[in-house]
């Protein structure tokens, strides 16, 4: 699957990123969306893959494409046996988010990207539109850290396998009102806190990485970003936990069904018997083989946002994948006219 589709996730990424950043800063979330939606399945119907879109935009949402249940790839067209052999290919699953922080992007802030991961049929969690209790820590934490533990217990632990001070740990929490206490007990207890206004997989995927001075992820978002990043940690060897929220008096704000008893007969309808399970990374993405990808729309921790110049642009880009343990970012300059000058930095 890598090296089949490796560079081409890639380039699907970077023409969504690419889209959307020429919206950045103009005040229209929607439409730094939209184009990225559009880019970005442009680009995969030139795949020569049969996909299927597990996690797309939005499962009750009407979405025209990226739809969840879509069949995305040349080997999905109506005039695919022009180009292939369908039954002769894998049929993977996809989840993806083509602009993930769109008000980051309208207001031009940093951590906004475009973002999929991809597995073999029935490899990543098909999560229900809902909210998703999260924890996110390094490889050294993985499995010592729990989400059922409070934040004070698992900032002792954390402290304990990264071989830090609690007051050195930095811990990512979205600001949001239900997020108060946790906020709270986390400054009591000694380490510090930075909040963001959108785009925790950015956040989560950063505690694998040394240096981002990200050591922890903790508290609600959305539940499909938290199956895309539960892929890029499985494939990090980082430590991801995710529980369903179903709760609309937990969440506090945004829409998550009429009620708490709606919610949980969804969850039946959709399989899940216990909404209360904890599920970790290899449970989220379960596939034998995972690929993420991501491309920086804004600029972030790990990669810088799209930048233009007379004729074309620069990205960069991150893959990661199960099947070779690597992680490969990636800077490409993308010429559109005759450059007089390639600009390098």
């Amino acid at each position: 699957m890598e090296n089949t589709l490796g560079l081409e996730i890639i380039e699907v990424v970077e023409q969504a990123a690419i889209a959307s950043s020429k919206w950045m800063g103009k005040g229209e979330k929607n439409t730094a969306d939209e184009v990225a939606v559009e880019a970005m399945r442009e680009r995969m119907n030139k795949i020569h893959m049969r996909g299927r879109i597990v996690i797309g935009e939005g499962e009750r949402d009407e979405a025209p494409m990226l739809y969840i249940g879509e069949e995305v790839g040349i080997c999905t067209q109506p005039d695919a046996k022009n180009f292939c052999n369908p039954d002769e290919l894998v049929e993977i699953d996809i989840a993806v988010d083509p602009c993930e922080g769109t008000n980051l992007v309208a207001y031009g802030q940093n951590g906004s990207m475009a973002v999929l991961a991809i597995s073999e049929k029935g490899g990543l969690f098909a999560a229900p539109d809902f909210y998703m209790k999260k924890l996110a820590a390094p490889a050294a934490a993985r499995g010592h850290v729990d989400i059922n533990k409070s934040a004070t217990e698992n900032l002792k632990i954390l402290s304990e396998c990264l071989n830090r001070a609690v007051e050195e740990l930095v811990v990512v929490v979205m600001d949001r009102p239900r997020h108060k206490e946790l906020i709270q007990e986390i400054r009591t207890a000694g380490a510090r806190v930075r909040l963001i206004s959108d785009g925790d997989v950015s956040a989560a995927i950063s505690c694998a990485f040394a240096g981002t001075n990200i050591h922890a992820l903790m508290g609600i978002g959305a539940a499909p970003e938290g199956v895309i990043s539960a892929a890029a940690l499985r494939c990090l060897g980082g430590h991801f936990q995710g529980q369903l929220i179903y709760d609309p008096e937990v969440v506090q704000t945004g829409l998550i069904g009429e009620s708490r008893e709606g919610n949980l007969a969804r969850l039946k309808e959709m399989g899940i018997t216990d909404g209360d399970r904890v599920y970790n990374s290899d449970e989220l993405a379960s596939g034998e083989t995972v690929l993420f990808a991501a491309c920086g729309i804004t600029p972030g921790t790990l990669m810088d946002g799209v930048r233009f110049f007379h004729g074309g642009a620069r990205t960069q880009s991150l893959v990661i994948s199960s099947q070779s343990k690597t992680a490969r970012f990636v800077d490409t300059v993308h010429l559109w006219d005759e450059p007089k000058v390639i600009q390098l930095r």
